[in-house]
């Protein structure tokens, strides 16, 4: 998914948060765009905290009726220095990318897409669908892989039961006795938690990972700390288990990663380690280069096709931002 924002804010991420046993982030709403715009919830990266092990953009969606806002239509866009996590509840999108994939993304289904030194893709919501809900999340490649080719990945995790009332869906990582098949250029957890009502959920976790958990619905308690819908609880690394607690059916995400031990710049759909380079990123995708490649198929809801339906770069900030804080 493009950050669509006119006017992103150019974002200097560092390890760390606080030392509180739960640190809970409420989302931000940011339109999609489009004439009717889709509406997200953002809750990284923020103020206080802009990553969780390496992941470093969590979108929040749905359940969104496409008859009213159109639906989900992101034109070409480009990424470097990350890769992105798509993972639906309800519904289906397209995806197009410059690698030369063309996949639908199906709920319970991961479709992982790397575009380390560059890519290029779109999404669009499928004709058939009315509701459409999940999440998007980018993954910051570390300084090794950053500049890794293009690539994609699809996985459909078979769900287990790590307790009565409970049942993941473990799609990155290790958790609860099962390991995804899916490769990544660092440690990373990924899981969906279904929860019946009266449930409690305890989890042997990796201690030398963070952690966040991202409630869709239902109200839950983690580590004993309330957490409402579409906010995101945040565990510093530390504890061997995690518990999770629900008085009423929900559902939520598990993430997880150590710490990430680097500085990243973020701005717009680029992750880089100065200004200088989103700078240059920019410029290749104004110039149209061969760095981020074309998307073959896509065509715009009016018509338009090839460079007429990229997606446009923002103007940059008026200032240079610099990496800030101690790996």
């Amino acid at each position: 998914m493009s950050n669509t924002e006119t006017a992103p804010a150019e974002v200097a991420c560092a390890p760390g948060g606080t030392d509180s046993p739960v640190e809970v982030l409420t989302p931000r709403e940011v339109p999609l765009g489009g004439p009717r715009a889709m509406t997200v919830r953002r809750t990284l990266p923020q103020r206080q905290r802009s990553l969780i092990g390496a992941w470093c953009f969590v979108d929040h969606y749905g359940p969104d009726d496409t008859t009213a806002s159109g639906g989900m239509d992101v034109p070409p866009h480009p990424h470097t220095g990350l890769a992105t996590v798509s993972w639906l509840f309800t519904g289906e999108v397209e995806h197009r990318d410059s690698h030369g994939v063309h996949a639908i993304v199906r709920p319970g289904e991961l479709n992982l897409m790397t575009g380390g030194h560059g890519i290029a893709h779109s999404e669009v919501s499928t004709p058939s669908t009315t509701v459409l809900h999940g999440v998007q999340l980018w993954v910051a490649l570390p300084d090794h892989a950053r500049d890794a080719p293009r690539d994609f990945a699809h996985h459909a995790p078979d769900p287990v039961s790590p307790t009565p009332g409970a049942t993941a869906r473990v799609f990155l990582g290790r958790l609860a006795g099962v390991t995804s098949p899916v490769r990544t250029a660092s440690p990373l957890l990924g899981a969906e938690l279904l929860l019946e009502p009266d449930t409690r959920l305890v989890l042997d976790v990796d201690p030398a990972f963070e952690h966040g958990l991202l409630v869709d619905r239902g109200s839950v308690t983690l580590q004993g700390r309330a957490l409402a819908p579409a906010e995101l609880g945040a565990v510093p690394a530390g504890p061997s288990r995690l518990e999770i607690t629900a008085d009423e059916q929900a559902r939520v995400l598990l993430l997880g990663g150590p710490p990430f031990g680097e500085q990243i710049v973020m701005w717009w759909n680029f992750v880089a380690r100065t200004h200088d380079e989103i700078a240059a990123f920019r410029a290749d995708w104004e110039a149209g280069g061969e760095r981020f490649g074309d998307v073959p198929g896509y065509v715009a809801r009016d018509g338009r096709t090839g460079d007429a339906a990229r997606l446009p770069a923002p103007a940059l900030p008026n200032g240079a931002l610099r990496p800030r804080g101690n790996p």
